[in-house]
């Protein structure tokens, strides 16, 4: 299976968002990176009742914290979704390989890492005036979908 992206997960906190996404990359192909702490064990029962059977489908790597992560990553583009960022989702060129981060559920991407990876590469899904955010699974699809479609559906 050729994997052409890549899902971060930052601190993650609701199974069964995981587990739709879990979903969505065994859909995909994408690969799904789960980036400790995590607020939830990965064998609980919400997280594999959202995943249904696609587990087995989805390849899912664990990384302690985010330095980890970093390493693991080596030379790929990190693109972080925020809605602090002001450049749309739909506003870059996806290339193979680039890695879409998320931030939990409940507190976002923290500010030092959205620093780091620089305002150039912060992107947000586009909402209507006073509208907070997306569930973290349906902004996870929105995004991958926009970018496999770049991709050409590979």
């Amino acid at each position: 299976m050729l994997l052409v992206l890549h899902i971060a997960l930052h601190t993650p906190q609701i199974p069964p968002n995981t587990g739709n996404i879990m979903r969505l990359c065994a859909n995909t192909g994408a690969a799904l990176h789960l980036i400790h702490p995590l607020g939830f064990r990965v064998d609980e029962k919400s997280l594999r009742r959202a995943g249904l059977d696609y587990k087995d489908a989805c390849v899912m790597t664990e990384h302690a914290d985010y330095e980890a992560f970093l390493q693991a990553m080596g030379k790929r583009r990190i693109l972080a979704l925020t809605t602090r960022a002001t450049r749309a989702h739909s506003d870059i060129r996806y290339r193979d390989e680039d890695v879409l981060l998320f931030g939990s559920e409940t507190q976002g991407l923290p500010a030092e890492i959205r620093q780091s990876i620089g305002d150039e590469h912060c992107l947000r899904i586009p909402m209507r005036e006073g509208s907070r955010s997306m569930n973290l699974s349906n902004a996870a699809a929105v995004v991958v979908y926009e970018a496999w479609r770049q991709l050409g559906y590979e």
